[in-house]
């Protein structure tokens, strides 16, 4: 079973096409048992989702995630800190882990490069973030990676993971799907190309050492993002110990996702 995450981000504008991507996601999925979808729109259309989803009865590999979440359960939070040429300022409202507990959020997505970097987003509020998913029983997907393609990548690695994961037990961290996503991949970063897949069962390799050392965990598999497309996601995700993807822009054009979920759900036959 291969995990595929579509991250919709700021897509799209309207509920009538989000109901419509949906629609599709639900048509598709119904063919493909080999994988776990878990579909992150933006918060705005969460509810009709859910809602959509329970009118379709018990999909068992379909799920909604979060592009995010806040790690207070309530209060006077009107917005999260951005930057702008490196002075904070306030942009968004939050969305706090018990809101999303209310319509049976399954995963969240924390650490992504857009909040880290765009949003000003610190490693101990990622903390914050993971420890609230998992107390309520959310499973965070933690996104890791350099920022430039020339940085070194085991010490980013190991400075994300040594501060993103403080203070969590092994039994904690067994239950983070972590993702592998250097920044400099992405397809909306200026210049951007996949990274190849023999680069990044290293980069899961530096994740397991650390893991096994810090934490005397076994060797786990992660989920590669990064310019995810129908022409590279066998590449990656033939091998074992990749076990699935975050896909972007790709998720958002029903004809390549179709075709990349039918290549997925090949791979395990």
């Amino acid at each position: 079973m291969k995990t595929i995450i579509a991250n919709w981000k700021a897509n799209p504008t309207t509920l009538e096409d989000a109901l419509d991507l949906f629609d599709f996601y639900l048509s598709e999925i119904s063919k493909y048992k080999n994988i776990s979808l878990i579909v992150c729109p933006p918060f705005v259309f969460i509810e009709e989702l859910v809602n959509k989803l329970a009118a379709n009865g018990d999909i068992n590999n379909l799920r909604l995630g979060a592009q995010d979440l806040f790690w207070e359960k309530a209060g006077p939070y009107t917005g999260s800190p951005s930057s702008t040429l490196g002075q904070p300022k306030v942009l968004l409202g939050e969305v706090s882990v018990d809101m999303l507990k209310n319509f049976n959020i399954s995963h969240a997505l924390v650490g992504h490069s857009d909040r880290r970097y765009k949003m000003a987003e610190t490693d101990e509020m990622i903390n914050k973030k993971i420890k609230a998913a998992l107390a309520a029983n959310i499973i965070p997907v933690l996104l890791v990676g350099e920022r430039n393609k020339n940085d070194e990548r085991a010490v980013v690695l190991e400075q994300q993971l040594t501060a993103d994961l403080d203070s969590l037990a092994a039994e904690q961290i067994s239950k983070i799907l972590i993702t592998y996503e250097p920044v400099w991949a992405i397809s909306t970063t200026p210049g951007a190309e996949p990274d190849t897949p023999e680069s990044t069962l290293e980069a899961v390799e530096i994740i397991n050492e650390f893991l096994s050392k810090t934490y005397n965990l076994k060797p786990t598999t992660c989920l590669y993002g990064g310019s995810v497309n129908e022409n590279n996601v066998v590449d990656f995700l033939k091998h074992l110990e990749i076990s699935g993807a975050v896909i972007g822009g790709a998720s958002l054009r029903k004809g390549e996702f179709a075709e990349m979920l039918g290549r997925v759900n090949n791979i395990n036959r």
